[in-house]
Parts: C-alpha cells; sequence; structure tokens
C-alpha cells in the first residue's frame, strides 16, 4: 500500500478510551472518498489505570504503522486535531468513587417554590449523601413569560455563602434558578454566580449555572448540575493527562477535542466545564464511524452511497454480550432519547442517543433444551478466547456456531474444536434464532415501514447475517472493529438554542428564522466552519394554558475550522483549584443534609400488600408508587406528569405525615368533601415546582365560605388522571388540612375543563365550582364569591392563569357526604393503585410483553369488554397546534410488533405466550395498519385509517372527516397511551416519532354515560366531532375497592 504525503494540517487523530479497550485511528479526510477510506492506521491495545499511557500507546503504534507503510516521519505540522471518547466521567458516576466524586452545594433562586421538593429527592440515598453537602433556597426565579417571581437578593446569597464555608469540604456549588434557560435579560443564574466566586474564592470552589449544562425540566437540570459539579476536578485532572499525553508525543500545538453525546466536538476546555456532556458518547461515535465507512462501499459489484440525502440508518454493534442497536438520522446525528434519560438511578434532561439493547453476541451462550436452541442473554463476554470451544474451552457460544455454520470462516480459532458441536437442524434453528433476534430489535427501532440500510460493526458482527429482513441492505465495513475512534475523528461541533418566545407580536415562522440564525451564529462560535453549517434538528412546542408562547428548540451543526487561529491551538487552560489535578486520596469529611431521610426497606411487588384498618387505607411509599403509575394511564394523555407531585407527596411520607383514604360508602351523609387541584401548564409545572399554594388557597377560600358552611372534613381529587390524581391525598395529609381522602374523584380520567365534572353532569346545583380560589404561590390570590355558571368559573380562572403564572392551586367548595356518593366516580384511587401493581409486577417478573392485557384485566375485561387493547404499534407522526390556550393534534401510529426480544419462560424453558387483541382473548396482527389518535390535551378518540386514505396530512382543508365505523373508542372513554418497552404511560406532550407504545380503551364510568347530559359534556360533541357519536367501548365495571379486599379489623 502506497501513501500519498499529506498537507499540512489535515490528518485527523480519532482515539477511544473505553473500559477494556482504547482504540485508535488516524485519518485523512482528503482520502475519505476512496477504497482505504483515508484511514491511513488504526490500533487496538487495552486501556491502562492511567489512560494517558493507553493513548501514547495506541497514537504511538500508528505513528509507527505509517512510517513502516510509507517510509514518512509524520510530524506535528501534519495533524490537523486529536479527539477522544472515553468513558472515564461515567464510570466514576457508576462506580460512585468517592476519590472522583466531589461534595456539592445547591442554591436554588425559586422563592417560595419548590420548598417540599430538595434537591437530589428522587436519587439513591447512597448517592445523594456522597454528593450533596448542603441546600438552601434563596429569592428568584423567573415566570415563563420571562417576567421576576423575584430578584436576587445579595445578601441572601452571601449569607449561604458563609454557611457553605462553615461547613467545610464542599468543592462545588450548583446555581439553579426557576426558568433560567429562557433567562436572556435579568441573568440572575450569573449574577449569583459572581457573587459566590466572590465570597468562597473562585480558585477554592467551583460553581456551576444549570442553565449551561441543561434545558428546560428543573429538577432534571438541577441532577445534571449536581454530577457535572461533583465531577469536575476529576475531568480537569483527565482532560489534563489526555493533553499531557498529546504533548508528550510532540503535538504541542495540536488542539485536544472531547466527544459529547450527540456526536459533536467540546474542546479539552470546554469539556472539562461539561463532562456530564461526555457521558454517552461512546454508541454516538459507533454510529457515526459506522456511518463514515459505509459510504461508497462496494457491495454486489457495484458502488453504494452509503447514507444517502435523507437517509435513515441502522447501526447494529454486537460485542461479546450484547447487540447496541440505534438509528441514524438524515441529518447524520443519532436519533436522541426522549424528554428524559435516567444514569445511576439519576434523572435528568440532557441530550442523550436513543440505543435499545439485547444480550446477544459473540460470546452469547448457546443451549440444547427440549425446546430446541436457546441463544443468550447471558455471555462468557472477556473470556471467549479461554472458555469457547474454538479456543479449547467447553462452553459452547454463538461465535463457535457461526464458524460451524459458515465454513468459510476459517480465521477464529480450531475449526476442528466444534465440527460436531450441533446438528444440521440444530445449526439452521441457530441461524434463524439470532437472525430473528437482530431483525426484531432492528424493527423496533425503526419509525417507518419502509426497509433501511443496516450497518453491521463491532467485533461480535461475525454473527450476525448477511440478509435481514427490513434491511434494504447489510453492510459489514472493513475496520468495523475501531468504528468508535472513525466517530471521534470526524465529529463535527453543534450547539443548540431552546428557548420560549411570545407569539403575540412576531410569528412563529418570523421567530423561528432568527432562532435558526442564532444557533448557527452559536456552532460558528463554537468553532465550526460558517460555509459548512445547517440546521438540522427543529421542533415547535405550543405552551398548554399560556397565551401565545410557544417552546422553539432548533439545534445546528458544521465541520470544525481547523484554519482559524483562535481555534487552532489548544491553549493553556487558566489556573485551576490546586486540588483539581492533584489524586486526593483523603478520606472525605462526611457531610450530611440538615435532616436525614428516612427510606423503606425495598418492597417485594409480588407479594406486598397495602395497610388496611378498620377500613381507613394508611397510604405508604410503595403505594403512592403505585398509584402515581396509575394516575398518568387514567390520565388518557392529559392531566400532567404525576411524577413531581408523587416526589412531593413522597417526602411529605418520609418526614412522618400520615396520608389516609376511605371508601365512599363510609363517609357520613352530612361530612363536608373539599377539593383542591392544580391548574395551568405542564411546561411550568415541570420548572416552577409547587410551593404552598394549593394550601393557601384552601385557606383563602374558607374565609370567602358563607358563615355557617362547614369546612372541609374531608378530601376528594378533582381528577384522577395526572398529577391533580394525588393533589386530595397531599391536602388531606396530616402535615396539611389532617383530614382523609375519598376514593374517587369528579372525573375518572383527565378532562381539560372544569365542567367536565360529574357534578356538573348530574346539574343538582348550579353553578357547583363557587366560591372558588386560586393563589399562584407568589403572594397573588383570586376568589370568586359568586359566578353566573360553571363555564363562566372555567373561563375567568383560564383568564387569570396568564397573570398568575400560568400555574394556580385551585381550592372549590365543599359539597356534603351524600352529594358526593351520587356524584362521585367509585374507587379510582383503588383503580389507579391496581393498574400501577400490574405495571410493577410486569416489570419485576420481566412480562412487560404482557402487562397491557394486564392492565386489561384489572380494569374488567373479562367482563363485558370493560377494557380493551385497541391498537400496538409505533409513532409515526405527530402534530401540534395552540387553540384557546389547549394543545389540540394528531398522533399517528403504525402497527407493528412491539414485543421484548426477552421472552419469558416457565420452570421448564417453555416460551409462555403473550396475550393481545381486543380484551384478554387471542392476539390481533396490527402488522401493515394505521391509527390517529386526535387529542384536545388528553386524547379524544382512536381512529382506523383506511388502507385506500390518500388525504394530505398537512392540508387540513383536504382531509375527509372521519367515518363512524372506523372508531375504535372515543370519548367519554378513556384512550390511553403506554410505551410498550417500560408500560408507563406516555403523555400527549411526550408522544414523538418512533416511539413503541400501546393503545388502551377502558370503558367510561357509568356516571358519565348513563345520561345524554353526560355524553354530551363529556364525548365528541365537546370537543368539536360533531360528525361523529359516543358508541360505548364496553360495558363498565366498577373498580374493585382496595380497602374492601385488603380491610383487617384491629377491634
Amino acid at each position: 500500500m502506497t501513501f500519498s504525503q499529506p498537507s499540512p494540517r489535515r490528518l485527523r487523530i480519532g482515539v477511544d478510551v473505553g473500559g477494556t479497550n482504547t482504540d485508535g485511528v488516524i485519518l485523512d479526510p482528503s482520502l475519505a472518498s476512496g477504497p482505504s477510506k483515508g484511514i491511513l492506521a488504526h490500533h487496538k491495545t487495552a486501556t491502562t489505570p492511567n489512560p494517558s499511557d493507553g493513548i501514547i500507546t495506541a497514537i504511538t503504534s500508528m505513528f509507527t504503522q505509517l512510517e513502516a507503510a510509507a517510509g514518512i516521519h509524520y510530524q506535528e505540522d501534519t495533524i490537523a486535531s486529536v479527539t477522544i471518547g472515553t468513558t472515564h466521567f461515567v464510570n466514576a458516576v457508576i462506580e460512585r468513587d468517592p476519590s472522583r466524586l466531589s461534595p456539592v452545594a445547591v442554591l436554588r433562586l425559586s422563592g417560595p417554590f419548590s420548598k417540599h421538593v430538595p434537591p437530589c429527592v428522587d436519587w439513591p440515598e447512597d448517592m445523594r449523601s456522597l454528593i450533596l453537602a448542603y441546600h438552601a433556597r434563596v429569592k428568584g426565579g423567573l415566570e415563563v413569560d420571562g417576567s421576576l417571581i423575584s430578584d436576587i437578593d445579595e445578601s441572601e446569597i452571601v449569607e449561604q455563602c458563609q454557611e457553605i464555608r462553615r461547613r467545610g469540604g464542599i468543592k462545588a456549588v450548583v446555581i439553579n434558578g426557576v426558568f433560567s434557560p429562557i433567562d436572556t435579560n435579568h441573568k440572575q443564574e450569573e449574577r449569583a454566580a459572581e457573587i459566590v466566586r466572590r465570597e468562597l474564592g473562585g480558585q477554592e470552589v467551583d460553581v456551576v449555572c444549570s442553565k449551561e449544562v441543561a434545558n428546560l425540566g428543573f429538577l432534571e437540570r438541577e441532577n445534571a448540575a449536581v454530577l457535572n459539579a461533583s465531577i469536575l476536578r476529576f475531568a480537569r485532572r483527565t482532560i489534563r493527562e489526555f493533553r499531557e499525553a498529546v504533548r508528550r508525543l510532540g503535538l504541542r500545538g495540536v488542539p485536544v477535542f472531547i466527544t459529547q453525546n450527540d456526536g459533536t466536538i467540546l474542546k479539552g476546555e470546554k469539556a472539562a466545564e461539561l463532562p456530564i456532556k461526555t457521558f454517552s458518547s461512546g454508541p454516538t461515535n459507533s454510529m457515526r464511524g459506522a456511518a463514515f465507512l459505509v459510504q461508497g462501499m462496494e457491495e454486489g459489484g457495484k458502488k453504494e452511497d452509503g447514507q444517502g440525502e435523507g437517509e435513515a440508518m441502522m447501526v447494529v454493534d454486537i460485542g461479546g454480550t450484547t447487540t447496541d442497536v440505534g438509528l441514524l438520522l438524515p441529518n447524520g446525528f443519532p436519533r436522541q432519547q426522549a424528554a428524559y434519560s435516567e444514569l445511576a438511578g439519576v434523572r435528568m434532561n440532557f441530550s442523550c442517543p436513543d440505543i435499545r439493547s439485547i444480550g446477544l453476541g459473540g460470546g452469547s451462550i448457546v443451549r440444547k433444551g427440549e425446546d430446541g436452541i436457546t441463544v443468550g442473554p447471558d455471555s462468557v463476554g472477556y473470556r471467549i478466547n479461554k472458555e469457547a470451544l474454538l479456543f479449547g474451552g467447553s462452553t459452547l457460544t454463538t461465535t463457535d456456531c457461526t464458524v460451524l455454520a459458515n465454513p468459510d470462516i476459517t480465521s477464529i480459532g480450531n475449526v476442528s474444536l466444534v465440527k460436531d458441536a450441533l446438528t444440521e437442524a440444530e445449526t439452521q434453528q441457530f441461524k434463524a434464532t439470532v437472525k430473528s433476534k437482530i431483525e426484531k430489535i432492528i424493527d423496533n427501532m425503526k419509525t417507518s415501514p419502509e426497509d433501511l440500510p443496516v450497518i453491521l460493526v463491532g467485533g461480535g458482527a461475525v454473527i450476525a447475517p448477511d440478509e435481514l429482513q427490513g434491511a434494504s441492505k447489510v453492510l459489514k465495513p472493513r475496520w468495523s472493529e475501531v468504528a468508535n475512534a472513525i466517530g471521534a475523528a470526524i465529529a463535527r461541533v453543534s450547539a443548540v438554542v431552546d428557548t420560549i418566545k411570545s407569539t403575540e407580536m412576531k410569528t412563529e415562522k418570523q421567530f423561528l428564522e432568527e432562532i435558526k440564525k442564532e444557533a448557527i451564529e452559536r456552532t460558528i462560535a463554537a468553532g465550526a466552519s460558517p460555509e459548512s453549517v445547517e440546521v438540522v434538528e427543529i421542533e415547535m412546542l405550543p405552551l398548554q394554558y399560556v397565551e401565545n408562547k410557544t417552546r422553539f428548540i432548533v439545534r445546528a451543526a458544521g465541520d470544525f475550522d481547523f484554519t482559524r487561529s483562535d481555534l487552532s491551538s489548544d491553549k493553556e487552560e487558566a489556573a485551576v483549584p490546586s486540588e483539581a489535578l492533584e489524586q486526593d486520596s483523603s478520606k472525605q469529611q462526611p457531610l450530611t443534609e440538615t435532616k436525614p431521610q428516612t427510606q423503606p426497606a425495598e418492597v417485594d411487588v409480588l407479594t406486598y400488600t397495602p395497610t388496611v384498618l378498620n377500613r381507613i387505607w394508611h397510604i405508604s411509599e410503595t403505594d403512592l408508587t403505585f398509584i402515581s403509575t396509575g394516575c398518568y394511564i387514567l390520565g388518557t394523555g392529559g392531566g400532567g406528569s404525576p411524577y413531581a407531585s408523587m416526589i412531593l407527596l413522597r417526602q411529605l411520607l418520609r418526614s412522618g405525615a400520615s396520608v389516609r383514604v376511605v371508601s365512599p360508602a363510609d363517609v357520613p351523609d352530612t361530612a363536608a368533601v373539599g377539593c383542591g387541584c392544580g391548574a395551568g401548564s405542564p411546561t411550568v409545572s415541570i420548572e416552577k415546582l409547587q410551593g404552598d399554594e394549593m394550601m393557601q388557597a384552601q385557606t383563602e377560600l374558607y374565609k370567602a365560605l358563607p358563615s355557617g358552611q362547614t369546612k372541609a372534613t374531608h378530601m376528594i381529587a378533582l381528577e384522577i388522571g395526572g398529577g391533580n390524581g394525588l393533589q386530595g391525598m397531599t391536602l388531606g395529609a396530616s402535615t396539611n388540612m389532617n383530614i382523609p381522602c375519598v376514593d374517587g374523584d369528579w372525573m375518572g380520567r383527565a378532562y381539560p375543563t372544569k365542567w367536565q365534572t360529574t357534578p356538573v353532569v348530574f346539574n343538582e346545583r348550579s353553578p357547583i365550582w363557587s366560591p372558588i380560589a386560586v393563589a399562584d404561590g407568589n403572594g397573588n390570590v383570586l376568589v370568586m364569591p359568586k359566578a353566573a355558571s360553571d363555564a363562566a368559573v372555567e373561563r375567568i380562572i383560564r383568564a387569570a392563569l396568564s397573570q398568575m403564572g400560568s400555574q394556580v392551586g385551585a381550592a372549590d367548595p365543599p359539597v356534603t357526604g351524600a352529594e358526593m356518593k351520587r356524584w362521585v366516580v367509585e374507587n379510582t384511587v383503588s383503580q389507579a393503585w391496581r393498574l400501577g401493581r400490574a405495571v410493577a409486577r410486569a416489570r419485576a417478573m420481566n412480562r412487560l410483553d404482557e402487562v397491557a392485557e394486564t392492565i386489561v384485566e384489572e380494569c374488567g375485561g373479562g367482563q363485558k369488554g370493560a377494557a380493551k387493547v385497541l391498537f400496538k404499534g409505533k409513532i409515526v407522526g405527530v402534530k401540534r397546534t395552540l387553540r384557546m390556550g389547549h394543545v389540540y393534534g394528531e398522533c399517528i401510529i403504525e402497527g407493528t410488533d412491539v414485543k421484548d426480544d426477552v421472552t419469558a419462560t416457565t420452570g421448564g424453558g417453555k416460551r409462555i405466550g403473550a396475550r393481545g387483541g381486543q380484551g384478554v382473548g387471542g392476539e390481533e396482527d396490527f402488522t401493515g395498519k394505521r391509527i390517529k389518535i386526535p387529542f384536545k390535551n388528553e386524547n379524544i378518540a382512536a381512529i382506523r385509517i383506511p388502507e385506500d386514505d390518500s388525504s394530505n396530512d398537512d392540508d387540513e382543508d383536504e382531509k375527509e372527516l372521519e367515518k363512524q365505523e372506523d372508531v375504535l373508542a372515543i370519548v367519554p372513554d378513556l384512550i390511553s397511551v403506554i410505551d410498550a418497552q417500560s408500560g408507563e404511560a406516555v403523555g400527549t406532550p411526550e408522544y414523538r416519532y418512533g416511539l413503541l407504545v400501546i393503545v388502551l380503551g377502558i370503558a367510561a364510568s357509568d356516571k358519565w354515560t348513563g345520561s345524554q347530559r353526560g355524553i354530551d359534556l363529556g364525548g365528541p360533541k365537546a370537543f368539536g366531532f360533531d360528525h361523529l357519536k359516543y358508541e360505548p367501548l364496553g360495558r363498565f365495571v366498577k373498580p374493585v375497592s382496595v380497602i374492601d379486599e385488603f380491610n383487617r379489623s384491629t377491634e
């Protein structure tokens, strides 16, 4: 092989430092279109305890290869960059290593909000106690429209700095402000950070602004910022070692980059500030490296184009133990996960690639049993060279079977050792099993039925067949074993703008153009060459109940500009705390939160029984977890995620509060049953965490009640669906109103308006919802002593929302116990509990492939069709628009097999088939079919799309009206969408392309369907679907009461 002399500053070095191996590649982009792909040298070596040693070994070996092949000694001026991908930072978190994780203090700029949900509240206890050293709330924070909750108070921040200094040992401070990602004017986090640096000394303590780490989502952004702050010192030390390794090779003028999660690069000094953005870079590097390798690849005698314009590609990375699959989008970047991701038990909201894994690799163990061949999921892993038959071992692996099945493979081990391992029939069954596993996970990752190119990479790729169903072509490129290092070498530069704008004076289109320009400018500032920058991702999300507000998310990317003098050399890092660059081998001084939290022992969900004594249900954390999961399912896509409300109520329980639930039948007729709820935008609720507004509203309501009207003796939830499903229990907790909550609610689901409640359906008196009080938690209270109608209450409160931060706590007047018994949708807390228990049990038993059918059974699916599985498939289209404060939209789902690859087995090893289809009977094949789900905050209907439907989805005028015969289910019946991979509900704001889902239909309570008024208020006409009529899904079955089933008498 001969090499042409590279021009100066052309060669790129990519290095991937993994937990086991360090891979390297030297690449000349000018030769990328040729047969060599521009890959001049590559090397794989064992990762060393000091990663710089492995980097030096890899790069030195590659330089030696070049000298031997071309006789050229490559100098500093031929190298354009060194780009490194590493797992060191994420491993520090996963391993909970106190020598690499520093204690952190958190200062929240949130005023009265978030007081009941402290930082790291949802972390594993060992992580929380290791990292969180101190936290406090101070004045500050913004509303969704950019106005102030309150300005920061310098004296408050100074006082907290004194406390942080007094405690000692705290190495980092995180500043987290409400809606800080959209704070471009007040710059509260930046101002607070300057005060902290001044008081604590910038050389002694790192200060991290949360807005620089992640986007909207207060808790999740804070979690990411805290983890980032904790590993800053270790990150600086590691990156300094990386740079030192490069300098020791004589490459002093060469910039060092670190790859981040989305397939782009950070300068070394920036990565040292944001190490968390590198956590998931490994899979991304492999995917982008694989796509690069197949561009222009020869296949079947003719040249293939690799990733063509507008074409997605599936990357299948087969290792020794697992197969990781990701979808590379037409823009050249991996598809990202949904809104939230989790690492080491910590929930965060920064961008990560959407990777699915199955237990299939080159070392997977193959077994022969009564029912034939099984493959994995267990593996011999890195011991394959000792334990596989090919290498003289005694364990039959997939590599053994692959070599046996393919006589052309002679380069792996001793072929004679496997010649009698399988019969011909067993060999064919093995090949079919492996093929089926790979095909299924590929299909689950696809977002459309069209075949896609599939690229096989990784050391275990030899086990995969050359043809796969669903693949337009299967490519096994050369150099695939170092695809991750190649991906690092070719990584690009990107920037994201995530902001909220008012569309009152400008159109969305005008704002979009401005934001695209800003994203491009940020990308160029980050180091991209202007001519290469393009917008690669656009998302616009109208905000519910927030007038004229839209969230814009725009990402741009481009190639690095190596000609810029300000970026062409890697500058020395600024002075940092002295101990940051030294290994801290001393034992850390324990630092604890002000009040340790009591966490219960782990519970076996398969045997758990609730505590019901003398017909009073005493809620535990396990009950709360079940109920929260069930509430979101009953939310039918709306109601907002119960997560934040669940965390708040869990904190009350851990602080010793008692939460009681009673049966509607046990409430005296003379009782006063109160109600409280949250109202506003889900987007606001994820940023402005609840303060005391719910209790403030109750207090103000009772001041306004007519004299003689009794205060509440019981509470009830307005709607069981979504976050409001927990508010009755929260208000009734012993530390709040100290009254029991009724096992029921006024909807039996979630609805978008207050007049869509059963008391209004019965219409025994009107209006039912006045007087009413609402409080914003920031000192503003609105009381309506009288109203002309319940519809007027809804209109007026919604109008006030925009002036009260788009989120309020509301208090409704009590009704009598006798009225409650006539109007209530009974046992819905019990129903939520049972649905959540079904999901938890399915997880515990690895039976998520049957979770939908289990939910159907819990809702009475076997009795008169009270619930059904309506559809199974993946989301292939989502549209949203905002009208009158509500988000209207449509979700398109295409039928596919959504079952997990891992199939549950009985003790004898026999497969237990999944039940499915309508009701709980035989399974229906949804493949090739499509449905649409129109929604107005909540799902309105599930409607079959005819096979011959040719209407233009983008042209509302051309759309034909839906036909009655295509309706699978419609309001007031419940249409719920759950994630097929987790069993959790998927809310309408979370609908996204490619998500595998199951659509459930649940019969509505007879409190809705028992009268024409109920159908009018809660049915199709109330949502503008006058051309469709309500036809019952099945006959409603009242949920089984937990209190009736589990009651124990102590008398």
